[in-house]
């Protein structure tokens, strides 16, 4: 079509007929002009698609990842709970000075109050992947991007709480690493040593005297409040943050 243009033009400047010679040199220029708008669109187009396409395999991704740290936060958010009841449990006997536990019952809620730990760990590695790529532009909510952002630093939040939490449990285990009391006793008495191939001691040293002691009443406390903080003031607050983020990502997914 160029080289059509072109033998006109020339023709025109031949015949000295300058008029007609703008006019097709003018076309010229604008067909040229609309090739380029045309080349640009065509290019934007398929940018476009290669963009949307990788959105779509982060947004799949990403959904994966936030479904497995949903998962883990709701079992966590089980044995926080479990914990707190059975530290309540405990200030109950600790009050109830007509009756008390059996060493057996002792030991036992002993055992399934402070034997796990509590630390939260989401799968996050393709979000810190993305971020540190800076792939992070690439999702096109604005509102789903803000919120990725966040997460990182809300998970920061949230494990400081658990180091807090993680501290109030040791100072109860403490009790247990002095000569007063039985950790041994505990072990006997609910499998533990029977697991770990120990042999059961002859004699069970009591740890019932803890009823009675302010340092233990006033450490379980402490970790009764700290627990509560921890599922009241961060973990029912990030399931919130979790379940918005899941929602964002499957209304953007195609």
């Amino acid at each position: 079509m160029i080289k059509f243009f072109r033998k006109i033009r020339q023709k025109m400047l031949i015949e000295n007929k300058f008029s007609n010679y703008l006019i097709y040199a003018i076309g010229e220029i604008i067909l040229v002009v609309i090739g380029i708008l045309i080349a640009l669109a065509i290019n934007n187009s398929n940018q476009n698609r290669v963009i949307q396409k990788k959105e779509q395999t982060y947004l799949n991704g990403l959904k994966a990842e936030f479904q497995t740290s949903k998962l883990k936060l709701s079992e966590l958010i089980k044995i926080n709970k479990s914990n707190f009841y059975g530290a309540k449990k405990l200030l109950e006997d600790i009050s109830n000075k007509n009756e008390s536990p059996s060493e057996k019952q002792f030991s036992e809620l002993l055992l399934n109050t402070f034997s796990s730990d509590i630390s939260f760990n989401p799968n996050n590695s393709l979000l810190s992947e993305m971020i540190s790529s800076g792939s992070l532009k690439d999702i096109s909510n604005t509102t789903l991007r803000i919120k990725l952002t966040n997460w990182i630093s809300t998970i920061e939040d949230v494990s400081k709480q658990e180091s807090e939490l993680g501290i109030q449990r040791e100072k109860v285990l403490d009790i247990f690493r002095t000569n007063e009391n039985s950790l041994r006793t505990i072990f006997d008495l609910t499998g533990i040593s029977q697991e770990i191939g120990l042999q059961k001691m002859e004699q069970t040293v009591s740890n019932l005297d803890l009823l009675k002691s302010r340092k233990f009443e006033n450490n379980i406390l402490m970790f009764i409040l700290t627990t509560n903080a921890m599922e009241k003031a961060h973990y029912q607050p990030l399931m919130e943050d979790l379940d918005s983020i899941l929602k964002l990502i499957e209304n953007e997914i195609k």
